[in-house]
């Protein structure tokens, strides 16, 4: 089955709609953008009730704000690392560092603000491991993969065609960065850069951030120095 790509934007987070047999969201926006969601399924002709899994690439706010709505509102079951699980369910957020000047500048006053930012809290239905959870059941041909290193319990959807829904291991967006690149805000950038050597290794072409407009894979592998 022919796979399709339907980018939305629910805030500060760019989330995707990948059709299958069914439709696999990634990522759930920010807080209260379930009217704005409304609005996009309508324009893309699509029912809430074709969307039937909802991927958040890891927990924080602007990624997970409106997850709950949107699962109530369709049906679709909710899949995170299961290290971040508790996050969900009882709030708090994952602070990383800033791993280049401008994310080591812009961390205190953009943190400091991000952590007043509470959205409805719930139990998610599927607990992703280590190891890669397949979206066969779904009609698409990939899989759910840990990719740590934003938060540690950061996953990204990857298809055997080579589009990777990424969340923040790359940023391409306001207030984050202009450009497309590595992102400016890590738990460890070691990972990232590791994970993204996999990910390049096994033929990834397309990268789909969490934030900004997608962009070729050409692009981190110069910002790896990758040979």
């Amino acid at each position: 089955m022919k796979t399709e790509i339907f980018p939305i934007k629910l805030g500060l987070n760019s989330c995707y709609l990948i059709r299958g047999r069914d439709i696999v969201m990634v990522d759930g926006g920010m807080p209260n953008k379930l009217k704005t969601f409304k609005r996009e399924l309508s324009n893309l002709g699509i029912l809430p009730s074709e969307i039937k899994l909802i991927v958040l690439t890891h927990s924080h706010f602007d990624h997970s704000g409106s997850a709950r709505e949107i699962s109530e509102l369709t049906g679709a079951e909710i899949a995170v690392h299961e290290s971040e699980r508790t996050y969900l369910e009882d709030g708090g957020m994952i602070i990383p560092k800033g791993v280049n000047t401008y994310g080591k500048l812009t961390k205190p006053l953009l943190f400091s603000i991000f952590k007043k930012i509470s959205f409805p809290k719930f139990k998610p239905d599927i607990l992703i491991t280590n190891e890669p959870y397949t979206l066969s059941k779904y009609g698409i041909d990939g899989n759910i993969i840990h990719t740590p290193g934003h938060t540690m319990g950061s996953i990204s959807v990857i298809l055997n065609s080579g589009e990777a829904f990424v969340g923040c291991m790359a940023h391409n967006g306001f207030p984050f960065r202009v450009q497309p690149g590595l992102p400016i805000y890590a738990q460890d950038i070691e990972e990232i850069k590791k994970h993204w050597k996999i990910l390049i290794d096994r033929g990834v072409k397309m990268i789909y951030p969490g934030h900004g407009k997608p962009f070729p894979v050409e692009i981190i592998k110069r910002s790896l120095e990758y040979n």
